[in-house]
């Protein structure tokens, strides 16, 4: 397990997709210095900021970079198939990869979101722990989304790109319904249950949220350890 959360990583961070992982929280980080510096970084700006950036683009981008890299491209070209040779049990690969993708999400991720609060209103209404603790349970319910999708299908980050750029950020915005099945909107909940800025609002309750979370989580993980034992050791599906 070890070993193969040592060379996910390492593939991970060598590829030119892992340039994106450190642009991104750079963008943030760089937006929360700039309002702090021109005496913009009221507790409603820098919400607007952390919601709209942080948990609307950052998060989701992240999560699906990771959660796709750490085991799609090793399907496309067939290199799943040396470890899948091995004596290891396969939902404990998929496991192995989602781990990590958390991993990377969560330096990559939550810890800047965290940073980026701080930076603009310090502890204040608990808003820097608020959004770190929303894009934490976020960040683990994406990872576990896009590794299913990437187990599932070669075409994970387009579907996942849909999904975070066109369900979630464009037609959530017009449909209710689409918001309910939202993680951002999950994440939004429970940023708003750790915080007491009053300008964090989310359409779903957290006690739609929380248990939509877990369920999601739990079946992803299941999902991508399942489709993994269907896969023949000859080819991928």
């Amino acid at each position: 397990m070890n070993t193969i959360a040592y060379i996910t990583f390492r593939g991970m961070l060598g590829r030119r997709r892992a340039l994106l992982l450190f642009i991104l929280p750079a963008v943030l980080l760089l937006l929360s210095i700039g309002l702090r510096v021109t005496g913009n970084a009221d507790l409603d700006t820098a919400a607007a900021l952390l919601t709209q950036f942080g948990l609307g683009a950052l998060l989701p981008l992240l999560a699906l970079l990771a959660g796709t890299g750490v085991i799609g491209p090793e399907i496309d070209d067939g290199q799943i198939m040396y470890l899948m040779t091995k004596p290891i049990a396969r939902p404990i690969i998929s496991t192995t990869k989602y781990l990590v993708a958390v991993a990377l999400v969560v330096g990559f991720g939550v810890v800047p979101i965290f940073v980026s609060g701080l930076i603009m209103n310090g502890l204040t209404a608990g808003l820097a722990s608020g959004f770190a603790l929303g894009a934490l349970v976020g960040g683990i319910a994406y990872c576990a989304l896009f590794v299913a999708l990437a187990v599932m299908s070669r075409f994970a980050v387009t579907i996942g790109l849909i999904y975070a750029l066109v369900w979630e950020n464009l037609i959530g915005r017009y449909a209710s319904g689409a918001r309910t099945l939202s993680v951002r909107q999950w994440a939004i909940s429970v940023t708003d249950l750790g915080t007491n800025a009053t300008s964090v609002t989310s359409e779903v309750h957290g006690s739609t949220a929380v248990p939509l979370l877990i369920v999601l989580t739990v079946l992803g993980v299941a999902v991508a350890g399942w489709k993994l034992r269907t896969l023949s050791i000859t080819g991928s599906d």
